[in-house]
């Protein structure tokens, strides 16, 4: 025997007798691990100590504190919702079941809009970002958190709701609120520039912020200014803003909406495609579902909307205006027929007992009237931009879409736990990520277990520039989910959307298991997950 193979053998020895010796506090045994990477899956044990992994390899007899059986199960990192609208949601139930049931460890925020910071600094009332934050962790969440400082937020903090240009100062004044955001854990600039207030800043004002952002390490996010004919338009002020803030950039669910612009999504793709040969990091998330969801403003231009809610209401009860606004909404129509928008959600009681769950067209048609003046009216009667849900995607597109490599995935949604509550919403906040790995993955085969729980995991950590997250790796922390592959899937439906994914088994956060056999443990783990400016401070 050569003394090479005599020392690894010893060492194989000493590291055996550790794990011998050690009593982890869980032990996952027999499962079959899909690490984040992407490679092939392989049997093997993991256990747990604190909140990080303090072991993964074949040692069979590792002692713990608590051990679980995973044989014939999927052992994975935890999942990455790129785009969570969770935040008000978990303030009022911390628990996250319609995302944890589907394996979700991480929720990111801050698309245009972020929880902090609110109000002006040195005043009484502000609320800063960190605080914000912190809060929602205070308060006790199973899942970790995270989000990006919205661009919109910024806006109106400094600008309020009016559609001009920032002057020299306050552009400044933006400057210094996204590098104080970014010392506390932001990840980075998010837009959304379909919505006033957040469309009415140019592309100047965006790459400043992001100039800001890219020295401490963030990202660009964007839900892009367009996303049906004008769609390769707004691409380009993505790349733009990407490249000349030297910015790595993802768009947010992306999508080419409305029957006639389908064909254009191959050009989207060929485009960016161009752009990341071309050094720049692009890259995208989308939710599994040929329908998105949004108020009336989907709808709606937003120049009616500057001042704010109160000032829009009454914008459209002028004559002048609404004849105005009446042209504009039938444009939008021609493209997006009234019976492809289905009302899901209201202010008032006495709106919703009436009008939910009826498209435009049934509405337009009970009222007696135009489905664009329908429209004007609901919103003017309910005092709000009524939630709806738009069927106006190719589900050959979301087939392709899953299979771009630089893409991963989101729900668009909040996270919810009271199902006895009767109330509408996007099937996707109860099964974008489960119907990923049932549906497209198990059943349609598009894309690899591996593959698919990559872009669950590893790429959007990688892409958020995480640390110690998204992988099953020794010393990176206990953010693990344990599902059978068999039965994975998704339940949700846009007629009952209320209904919790199948097929999770156990999910832990920090080393805490929050799930246990499919149901809530009562544990809060979650942390506030910060970008990399919080160490660059």
């Amino acid at each position: 025997m050569s003394k090479y193979k005599f020392r690894f053998l010893f060492l194989l020895l000493i590291i055996g007798c550790k794990s011998e010796n050690t009593l982890y506090d869980i032990v996952i045994k027999n499962g079959i691990i899909y690490d984040g990477t992407g490679d092939k899956s392989y049997k093997s044990n993991i256990a747990i100590k604190g909140d990080k992994i303090a072991y993964l390899g074949n040692y069979k007899n590792l002692n713990g504190k608590k051990i679980i059986n995973a044989e014939g199960k999927a052992v994975s990192p935890g999942f990455i919702n790129m785009l969570s609208w969770g935040y008000n949601s978990l303030l009022k139930d911390g628990r996250s079941l319609s995302d944890l049931k589907q394996g979700v460890t991480l929720e990111v925020f801050g698309e245009g809009t972020s929880p902090g910071p609110k109000g002006i600094p040195d005043e009484k009332e502000y609320i800063s970002f960190s605080k914000s934050m912190d809060s929602l962790v205070n308060k006790g969440v199973s899942t970790n958190i995270a989000s990006f400082i919205g661009a919109a937020t910024l806006r109106i903090n400094t600008i309020g709701y009016e559609n001009r240009l920032a002057t020299n100062q306050e552009l400044d004044e933006m400057r210094t609120s996204v590098e104080k955001a970014m010392k506390e854990g932001a990840l980075g600039i998010g837009s959304s520039l379909i919505y006033a207030p957040g469309d009415y800043a140019d592309t100047n004002e965006l790459i400043e912020l992001s100039k800001v952002a890219s020295k401490y390490g963030g990202m660009y996010i964007s839900h892009m200014r367009n996303e049906d004919n004008k769609v390769l338009e707004a691409l380009e002020e993505l790349i733009q803003i990407s490249r000349e803030a030297n910015i790595p950039s993802e768009i947010y669910h992306l999508k080419a909406s409305r029957k006639a612009n389908w064909h254009l999504l191959d050009s989207i793709i060929k485009r960016v495609e161009i752009a990341r040969k071309n050094g720049l990091k692009i890259t995208a998330d989308m939710y599994t579902y040929n329908a998105s969801s949004t108020g009336l403003t989907g709808v709606i231009p937003t120049w009616v909307q500057e001042g704010g809610h109160r000032a829009w209401i009454n914008r459209m009860k002028k004559p002048k205006q609404r004849k105005k606004l009446i042209n504009d909404i039938r444009k939008e129509l021609n493209q997006q027929p009234p019976s492809g928008i289905l009302m899901v959600g209201f202010k008032k009681d006495s709106m919703s007992n009436i009008y939910l769950g009826k498209t435009i067209e049934e509405a337009a048609k009970m009222r007696n009237q135009t489905p664009e003046n329908a429209i004007i009216d609901l919103i003017i009667e309910d005092d709000s931009r009524i939630q709806c849900i738009y069927f106006s995607m190719s589900e050959e597109n979301i087939r392709k879409k899953i299979q771009i490599p630089w893409l991963s995935f989101c729900s668009d949604a909040g996270s919810y736990s009271d199902i006895t509550k009767d109330f509408k919403t996007h099937p996707r906040a109860f099964g974008s990520f489960a119907r990923v790995l049932g549906k497209y993955s198990r059943d349609e085969k598009l894309i690899s277990l591996e593959e698919a729980i990559r872009k669950l995991s590893g790429l959007p950590a990688k892409n958020l520039g995480l640390k110690k997250r998204g992988f099953l790796k020794k010393g990176y922390y206990a953010d693990i989910v344990i599902f059978d592959p068999l039965k994975i899937s998704d339940k949700a439906t846009f007629n009952k959307p209320l209904q919790y994914a199948d097929g999770v088994n156990h999910v832990f956060v920090n080393g805490e298991q929050v799930i246990e056999n499919g149901n809530h443990t009562g544990k809060f783990p979650g942390k506030f997950v910060k970008g990399r400016g919080a160490e660059i401070n």
